[in-house]
């Protein structure tokens, strides 16, 4: 393998890897709260990036900046709905009612967006200024490649500030420790759960639209696998931590393309690589690469 060959091998990496990354810190800031997987997240994830392809195909391609942007905001408020339907009424039942009830979500939203949306695949329309061949050198790279992990970077950067630097932050880490403590201290948790909700939403829906734009093909199912997979990017950096989700992210996204640049006999398999690592993880250190030991809530 040929250096340029490599470093096209890295970039597509590092940009798989911030995709699987930005989609991860959803999956565990509700779990790090309500020790929740939601697996409706997923399909969120579908949805915005079917709302951003109707987007532009209503105000045209020129207009763009707007369809993104509103298919973020409206994932938001559906992220939110989600919880309140699904999630809420069940806070005081037991783990397994909420766990059924998340699998539910999740199979009633993909339905649903195969009779609203219908089942064959759409084209996801990409603006100019992301389908640019940038030259490095010898190698050439798209330019969504560059824009996806300094996205990611900056939606982290601004989420680990509010995370740690506000008071809505202090509050979402307060019923992360403790519900009625925090509710003593005059804290709105149903409110605190339902925006970490829609946070992770807004994170699914822009971590959605860059999918679409670096693998324009849209089905009603596709948020199933990459939901999988960034499951099991918490998992392995730590479910819970922010750092851990980013860091199982990039494993698994650089894992899955030098698999297949070192051994494209197993190009097949490249799927199967994110559940093999699960495994390996699972046997070798249980709370993840960053994750700390629980104790569980009675």
């Amino acid at each position: 393998m040929t250096f340029q060959v490599f470093m096209q091998h890295l970039a597509n990496g590092i940009s798989l890897g911030s995709l699987y990354a930005l989609i991860a810190i959803g999956y565990t800031m509700v779990y790090g709260i309500l020790r929740l997987i939601n697996f409706a997240h997923g399909d969120i994830f579908m949805i915005a990036t079917y709302v951003a392809f109707y987007g532009v195909m209503l105000l045209g391609m020129q207009l763009w900046w707007i369809a993104f942007p509103a298919a973020i905001i409206f994932t938001y408020f559906f992220g939110r709905l989600v919880e309140r339907a699904a999630y809420r009424p069940l806070r005081n039942s037991p783990r397994i009612s909420v766990l059924i009830s998340a699998i539910g979500v999740s199979f009633l939203i993909e339905n649903l967006a195969i009779v609203i949306f219908g089942g064959r695949p759409k084209a996801f329309p990409i603006p100019p200024i992301f389908n640019k061949i940038i030259q490095i050198g010898d190698v050439s790279i798209v330019s969504i490649t560059f824009f996806i992990p300094a996205i990611t970077l900056a939606l982290l950067v601004g989420l680990v500030y509010f995370i740690n630097q506000t008071k809505t932050g202090m509050a979402m880490r307060a019923v992360s420790k403790d519900y009625e403590a925090a509710r003593l201290m005059a804290i709105d948790v149903d409110k605190i759960i339902s925006l970490t909700f829609g946070i992770g939403s807004i994170l699914a829906a822009v971590g959605g639209i860059m999918w679409g734009l670096k693998f324009p093909q849209l089905v009603p199912l596709m948020g199933l696998m990459p939901g999988l997979k960034c499951f099991i990017a918490a998992v392995v950096g730590g479910i819970g931590d922010i750092r851990g989700a980013v860091l199982g992210g990039f494993i698994l996204g650089l894992g899955e393309i030098m698999l297949v640049a070192f051994l494209p006999a197993l190009t097949g398999y490249r799927d199967a690589f994110a559940f093999v690592l699960l495994i390996v993880i699972l046997l070798i250190k249980p709370t993840g690469l960053m994750g700390q030991k629980l104790t569980e809530k009675v």
